[in-house]
């Protein structure tokens, strides 16, 4: 039986935690802060969080490849433009969850001699943390739900949801467009 996709998080509670979020950063970074987005799920959040800021934001991405099978090892198909060295950064992601993507990635960008490095997530997923993850910037604490919608997906399928959606994870293996017609009339 599939599971009825539900919303957990609506526009108007993402809407007001993206500001909160930036007024933190803002207060927190008062000179100025570089945010780099994790592509392809930060781009929502991460373009609305940098109109909620009052202080100069520069902006980069990086891009990170698919798990390799079993291994659990990632790696930078897509590298900054930016030279961070000296600079205040801020990791910006849609989903922490094992953590160990955002490890790997911050230890890369530690690397590039950064004065402050941070993350800024949507959303932590604690439950399922293999590594430790230091976040400064969460915006909500969730279970051990599948999601979709603000950038988050399913085989490129329903990143442009306004909306958090808990998805039946089955359904969508079985096929990506399982609750297309659903999600779109939430």
């Amino acid at each position: 039986m599939t599971a009825t996709p539900r919303q957990l998080i609506a526009p108007a509670e993402i809407q007001a935690t993206v500001g909160r979020l930036g007024r933190e950063l803002s207060a927190a970074y008062p000179e100025g802060v570089l945010l780099i987005g994790v592509l392809k799920g930060s781009v929502p959040f991460l373009s609305d969080l940098i109109r909620t800021m009052d202080i100069d934001v520069s902006v980069d991405f990086l891009a990170i490849s698919a798990y390799a099978a079993g291994t659990g090892r990632v790696r930078i198909v897509k590298d900054l433009e930016t030279d961070i060295w000296g600079r205040d950064v801020v990791l910006v992601e849609d989903i922490v969850d094992t953590g160990l993507t955002a490890t790997y990635v911050l230890g890369e960008l530690r690397r590039r001699g950064p004065r402050s490095v941070e993350v800024c997530t949507v959303l932590d997923k604690s439950v399922r943390r293999l590594v430790p993850v230091p976040l400064r910037f969460v915006g909500f604490e969730i279970g051990d739900d599948f999601v979709v919608g603000y950038g988050m997906d399913f085989a490129e399928r329903y990143r442009n949801l306004d909306r958090i959606v808990a998805a039946d994870l089955n359904a969508l293996r079985a096929d990506p467009d399982a609750h297309v017609e659903l999600l779109y009339r939430l």
